[in-house]
C-alpha cells in the first residue's frame, strides 16, 4: 500500500495485504518476483485479480512502452524478447526475454486483458546500454549488457565476480535457501513458490528477506553500483509520475532484489533526480524478436539461466495433475524412439515420484523427483535416454513468434518476407535442406542463404549432400535459427534495407581491403549469391590486386576459387566472361613465379605448397582450357625435373604429370628410382615417395613395377635409416583408408621377396627333398 507524497520525504509504500488507509489514498503494491518463475507468475496473476490496479508498472526499459501495445496480439507468442540496440552501432545490443511463465509477461497480459494502463519502469535502454558497457570491468562478469551473447538485462540478482564472500549479490535466493536449510536454491524455490498452485507467493516475506540481505551485502564497485542506484531511482521516479498522473491503484512487478528499494519510506524525488542527473544517453531502437527455451536455459536474461524452462512451462500451463501429465509426455518422447513404454510404466513412475516427495517432506514432487522416477522406471537406468528427455522436454526448444507488423529494421522485415515467400521457417531445431538449383524456388533459397552468410547472418551452413550422384546443381544446407541472429540482422542493416542490396554493398566494401585469396573467394561468393551489382567491382579488385601481388602463395591460393566461380555460369545463368581473363592472368603469373617459389622450402612450407598445387591442378582440370592445361603442365614439368626441390613437391609434380598422361609410366618409375638412389638421404627419399603417392594408394596395387621398386627400396634400407624413414612412411600410408591398405598388403604378399625368382633351376633339390617327403607323408602318400 502507499500514502500520497508527504512533504519532501517521498512516498510510503507498505507491504501487500496490509490493508489500505481507507481515506482514498492511492494504493501501491510492490510484487517482488523471481524472474521466469511459474509460481511467481501465478502469484502475480492472483495479486492483480485481487488489487485490480488501473496502472501496472513492469521492470523493463522505459522506452519500450510503445511495444507493450503488441502484447495480446495473437501473433506475439512467447518466448519472445525485447531487443534494444544503439541505432548507429547495432553491435551494442541487449535482450529482455519473456516466457509465458515469466511474471512480467503475465502482468503485461493481465493489463491488456483488463484494460489497465501498463508501463515499463526501468532505466531506458538509451541509458542502460551505455552505462552497462561502462560498468563492465575485466575482473568481473558483466551484470547484463551489450555483448555478442544475449545477457541478463533485468537481473534481480546482480551478477559478476564481486567482492562478496557470501555470494549474496550473485544469487540472493541461494542465501535464503541456505537459511532455510537447503543446499539447492532451486529446490527451496520450488517448495516455497513453484509448488504453491493455489496460494499467492509471499511477496511481503520475500521483500522483508531481501531487505535484510541488502543490509548485509557489500556494495558493488563504484561504476556498477551507480548503475544499480540509477535503475532503482528511475523506478521510483516512474512510480511518482504515475501517482501524480491520477492513478489510484498501482501494481509494481519487479525483481525481488529491487522490491525493498520501492517499499517503505522512499527517498525524496529531489534526491532521485540528483542521482539521475548526468545519466549518459545514446539513441537506441527497440523491437520484439523471437526467443527460445534453450536460450532461457543459458546464463542469459535476468542475470542467470534457468535449467529447466520446459518444466517451468509445464508447471505453469498444466493446472491439474502436473506430474502425471509430465510423465505421460516423457513416455511419448520415448515411444517416438521406438521404446516399449506402456501406461503401466507411467502409473508406476507417478507413484515413485509421489513417494519420493513424501519421504523428503515436500508438498509435491518436483523436477528432482520426476527425473529420478523417469530414470528408474521409464528409462530403466539408461542415462542416454534421460539426456534425451532433458533435451526434448526439460529444456525444450520452443520458439516464439512476432507479428509481421511489429516494429523492426527494414532488413529484418525483408528477410522475414523472403523467408515466408520461399517457405523457409525460422526454426530453432536443426534441419537439413537439400536444394536442386535447376528449380526456381530452390535457386532462390540458395541465393538468400548465401547472401545472409555474406552479411554474417549464419542461418544456414553448407554441408555435404546425402544424395548420390549429385553435381554442381545440388546444394545441401544445415539450418538453425538462433535468437542472437536478430542482432546480426540489425548489424547487417547498416548495408541496406533489403537482403540483396545489403549483400551487394557489403561485398563491394569487403573487396576494398581484402587479400587476393579472400578476393577470389569473394568472387565465388558473389556468384553463389547472384550479386550482379557487386561482381564487376569485385572482379576489378581481383585484377588490380593480382597485378601488384608478388607472392606466389597468394596466387596459387586465389586461382582455384576463381576457376570454380566460372563453373556456375552453366547452372545459375550468371555471366562470367570477365573471370576467364582474370584467371588466365593469374595462371600466367603463377607459372612464372613457381620455379622461385619451390626453392629452399622447409617441410612445413613444402607441405602447404603441395596442397596448393593439388588445388590449382584440380582447378585447371575443371577449367577445361587447352592453353591453361598446356601452360600448367609445363610448370609442373619444370618442378618435376629438378633435383634441388623438396621431395614433397618434385614427387607430387611427377605424379600429377603421370596421372594426366604428360609423363609416361616408365619415365615416372625412372624418376622414382632416381629419387631412391644411393646418395640421397633417407628422409628426402621418403618425402619424395610421400609426394608421389599422395592420398591415392591404389596406384601401387595396379602398377606392379612401382610396387616392386618401392618394396626393394624399403628392403634395402639399413636398420638405422629404416628407423628414420619409418615415421614418414607411416604418415604416408596412414592417410589411406583401410581398404586401400589391405589391397596394398595383398599385392605385396602375392609377389616374391625382392631379389628372388621363381624359376625351377634356382631350386636346390637336396635342400627341398626333406620338405617334399614330409609334405607327401602328411598328404597320405609314400614317405
Amino acid at each position: 500500500m502507499s500514502t500520497a507524497p508527504t512533504g519532501g520525504t517521498g512516498i510510503l509504500v507498505t507491504a501487500p495485504g496490509d490493508g489500505g488507509p481507507g481515506d482514498g489514498t492511492p494504493v501501491v503494491e510492490v510484487l517482488g518476483v523471481r524472474h521466469h518463475g511459474p509460481g511467481s507468475a501465478r502469484a502475480v496473476r492472483a495479486a492483480l485479480e485481487r488489487l485490480r490496479p488501473d496502472v501496472v508498472l513492469v521492470e523493463g526499459p522505459a522506452d519500450a512502452d510503445p511495444l507493450a501495445v503488441l502484447v495480446g496480439d495473437r501473433d506475439l507468442v512467447p518466448p519472445v524478447a525485447l531487443l534494444a540496440h544503439v541505432t548507429d552501432e547495432p553491435g551494442t545490443a541487449a535482450f529482455w526475454p519473456f516466457a509465458v511463465f515469466s511474471p512480467e509477461w503475465q502482468a503485461l497480459v493481465w493489463a491488456r486483458e483488463h484494460g489497465a494502463h501498463v508501463r515499463f519502469c526501468d532505466l531506458p535502454s538509451s541509458s542502460s546500454l551505455v552505462q552497462r558497457t561502462d560498468a563492465e570491468e575485466p575482473a568481473a562478469e558483466p551484470a547484463g549488457g551489450p555483448t555478442d551473447e544475449p545477457t541478463g538485462e533485468l537481473a534481480d540478482e546482480p551478477t559478476g565476480e564481486l567482492a562478496d564472500p557470501l555470494g549474496v549479490r550473485r544469487d540472493p535466493l541461494a542465501a535464503l535457501a541456505a537459511a532455510g536449510g537447503y543446499d539447492d536454491p532451486e529446490r527451496w524455490w520450488e517448495d516455497v513458490v513453484e509448488s504453491r498452485s493455489d496460494a499467492p507467493a509471499p511477496f511481503a516475506v520475500l521483500t522483508e528477506a531481501m531487505a535484510e540481505l541488502r543490509a548485509v551485502t557489500p556494495a558493488l564497485p563504484a561504476v556498477q553500483q551507480l548503475l544499480e542506484d540509477r535503475r532503482e531511482a528511475h523506478m521510483r521516479q516512474v512510480l511518482r509520475e504515475t501517482l501524480k498522473g491520477g492513478a489510484r491503484r498501482v501494481a509494481v512487478v519487479c525483481g525481488a532484489w529491487h522490491a525493498p528499494a520501492l517499499s517503505g519510506t522512499l527517498p525524496s524525488a529531489a534526491s532521485d533526480a540528483r542521482l539521475l542527473r548526468g545519466t549518459p544517453k545514446r539513441r537506441t531502437t527497440l523491437s520484439w524478436v523471437p526467443w527460445t527455451h534453450s536460450r532461457l536455459a543459458r546464463a542469459s536474461g535476468y542475470g542467470a539461466g534457468i535449467t529447466s524452462p520446459g518444466w517451468y512451462h509445464h508447471l505453469f500451463t498444466a493446472r491439474d495433475e502436473p506430474v502425471a501429465r509430465w510423465l505421460t509426455r516423457v513416455a511419448g518422447v520415448l515411444r517416438a524412439e521406438d521404446l516399449p513404454v506402456s501406461s503401466a510404466h507411467v502409473i508406476e513412475a507417478v507413484r515413485l515420484a509421489e513417494t519420493l516427495a513424501l519421504l523428503r517432506g515436500r508438498p509435491l514432487p518436483g523436477l528432482a523427483e520426476v527425473t529420478e522416477a523417469t530414470r528408474a522406471v521409464l528409462a530403466e537406468g539408461e542415462e542416454a535416454l534421460l539426456a534425451l528427455v532433458t533435451d526434448r522436454l526439460v529444456v525444450g526448444e520452443s520458439m516464439g513468434t512476432v507479428p509481421d507488423g511489429a516494429p523492426t529494421v527494414p532488413l529484418a522485415a525483408d528477410l522475414r518476407a523472403s523467408a515466408k515467400r520461399l517457405r523457409l521457417a525460422q526454426e530453432p531445431a536443426e534441419r537439413a535442406l537439400e536444394l536442386d538449383l535447376r528449380k526456381d524456388t530452390d535457386a532462390a533459397r540458395s541465393r538468400l542463404l548465401h547472401r545472409l552468410r555474406l552479411l554474417g547472418v549464419g542461418w544456414g551452413v553448407p554441408t555435404r549432400s546425402q544424395v548420390r550422384g549429385t553435381g554442381t546443381f545440388r546444394e545441401a544446407w544445415r539450418l538453425v535459427w538462433a535468437p542472437e541472429l536478430a542482432v546480426a540482422v540489425v548489424e547487417a542493416s547498416l548495408w541496406g534495407t533489403t537482403v540483396a542490396a545489403a549483400a551487394n554493398a557489403k561485398a563491394v566494401a569487403d573487396a576494398a581491403d581484402a587479400s587476393l585469396p579472400a578476393l577470389t573467394g569473394l568472387v565465388e561468393h558473389c556468384l553463389l549469391a547472384d550479386l550482379a551489382e557487386a561482381l564487376p567491382a569485385v572482379v576489378r579488385a581481383v585484377d588490380d590486386r593480382a597485378a601488384l601481388d608478388l607472392d606466389v602463395a597468394h596466387l596459387v591460393a586465389a586461382l582455384p576459387a576463381l576457376v570454380r566461380a566460372a563453373r556456375y555460369r552453366d547452372v545459375r545463368g550468371t555471366s562470367t566472361e570477365a573471370l576467364s581473363a582474370v584467371a588466365s592472368s593469374l595462371l600466367v603469373r603463377t607459372c612464372a613465379g613457381l620455379p622461385a617459389a619451390v626453392t629452399s622450402l622447409d617441410d612445413a612450407g613444402a607441405a602447404a605448397l603441395r596442397a596448393a598445387l593439388d588445388d590449382v591442378h584440380a582447378a585447371v582440370a575443371l577449367w577445361q582450357d587447352p592453353d591453361a592445361d598446356e601452360r600448367w603442365s609445363g610448370a609442373l614439368a619444370g618442378v618435376s625435373a629438378r633435383t634441388d626441390v623438396h621431395g614433397l613437391l618434385s614427387g607430387r609434380a611427377t605424379r600429377l604429370l603421370r596421372d594426366t598422361g604428360r609423363l609416361l609410366p616408365a619415365e615416372a618409375a625412372h624418376r622414382l628410382q632416381r629419387a631412391l638412389s644411393i646418395g640421397t638421404p633417407a628422409p628426402a627419399q621418403a618425402a619424395w615417395v610421400e609426394g608421389f603417392l599422395g592420398r591415392d594408394g591404389l596406384l601401387l596395387v595396379h602398377d606392379t613395377d612401382l610396387l616392386a621398386l618401392l618394396d626393394g627400396w624399403v628392403c634395402s634400407l639399413p636398420e638405422r635409416e629404416f628407423t628414420d624413414v619409418l615415421p614418414l612412411l607411416r604418415r604416408t600410408f596412414g592417410a589411406y583408408d583401410r581398404a586401400e591398405r589391405r589391397s596394398i598388403g595383398d599385392a605385396v604378399t602375392r609377389r616374391p621377396p625382392a631379389g628372388t625368382t621363381t624359376g625351377a633351376a634356382d631350386v636346390d633339390d637336396a635342400l627341398a627333398l626333406p620338405a617334399l617327403r614330409t609334405a607327401a607323408f602328411l598328404l597320405g602318400g609314400p614317405a
